[in-house]
């Protein structure tokens, strides 16, 4: 897949994990692609000693299964840079496959390499609201694509059990890995993480994840606002980040909050401007801390941000938005 293009050229194969580790350094790649599945040595422990011998750009691939979406997000928060979802079942799959490796090839080798930062600053207490303090803005919209995992775990663990406005969340995600990421969220955070469901009320302190593969807004239906599971082909993203913000720009106008995190594209730019179109709060993540500075970037240089943040200050913009 990978030798099929032009401006990619394979250095090196390895049988395992051990072999790996062996090959990279007397290689020295520019991106490793790596199973997470191997024998003697899986890929998680394989990676372990790469991000603590020379860090340098990994993309895993694992099984599209819920075993597999845990090992892999073990794996992001080691010092992975991204993922593919491996089901070679058919040949639309791997036609699939293919472009989405070679495309994240190429984007990692563009990145500064360094362990992602979630690695080294470990778990610290979740922010808290000044006493008496009550939140201007009503809602808060999150859109991620490659490297947003373990920047919204970082975020998410650092809001207060009584964040007062509901959070819904567009990460360009697979659909067998959104439950999974959900429940390990949930698991670490106080405030309620979980996977969307169609018709679902939003509710203070309460973040949603858009299912994988799904494109989700949101509407009113009476005094309530619910998820609003939608097909639409004009998003080439599903889950898409526009169609998300559009839909919390037109229902809380200048009472949104829109964070953009890393990730490749451009999705999230015309959502980002409708929120502001309607006086609402921009947040991108910085150049630094981005694992791919193509969403954040976008936004940025359209000039719709109103804060400009690296990825372990996210969360207090956020509390300072309200």
């Amino acid at each position: 897949m990978l030798g099929k293009d032009r401006f990619i050229q394979v250095i090196g194969t390895a049988e395992n994990g051990e072999e790996a580790i062996e090959k990279i350094e007397a290689l020295k790649p520019d991106v490793v692609t790596m199973d997470v599945e191997m024998p003697r040595m899986n890929g998680l422990e394989a990676l372990k000693h790469i991000m603590a011998r020379a860090p340098l750009p990994v993309i895993m691939l694992s099984a599209a299964t819920k075993e597999g979406a845990g090992i892999t997000f073990d794996a992001l928060n080691t010092g992975a840079c991204d993922f593919v979802p491996k089901d070679l079942s058919n040949g639309a799959n791997i036609a699939r496959i293919e472009e989405e490796l070679v495309r994240k090839v190429k984007a990692a080798a563009k990145r500064r390499m360094g362990p992602f930062f979630v690695k080294h600053e470990g778990a610290k207490e979740p922010l808290a609201f000044a006493p008496g303090s009550t939140a201007f803005r009503a809602a808060v919209a999150i859109g991620a694509s490659t490297g947003g995992p373990p920047v919204l775990q970082h975020i998410l663990t650092r809001l207060p059990k009584d964040f007062p406005v509901p959070i819904t969340i567009a990460q360009h995600m697979p659909k067998a890995f959104t439950q999974s990421f959900a429940e390990r969220l949930n698991a670490k955070t106080q405030i309620e993480v979980k996977e969307a469901e169609n018709n679902e009320c939003l509710r203070p302190g309460v973040a949603l994840l858009a299912p994988g593969d799904t494109h989700m807004s949101v509407r009113r239906k009476g005094h309530d606002v619910i998820v609003e599971f939608v097909e639409d082909q004009n998003y080439v993203y599903k889950p898409s980040v526009d169609l998300l913000l559009s839909g919390v720009a037109g229902i809380y106008e200048s009472k949104a909050i829109a964070v953009i995190l890393t990730g490749m594209g451009t999705d999230g730019l015309s959502g980002a401007r409708e929120i502001r179109a309607r006086n609402g709060y921009v947040i991108a993540q910085d150049e630094e801390t981005s694992a791919v500075y193509g969403m954040p970037k976008a936004v940025v240089e359209a000039q719709l941000t109103n804060s400009v943040a690296p990825a372990q200050k996210i969360a207090e913009e956020i509390m300072r938005a309200l």
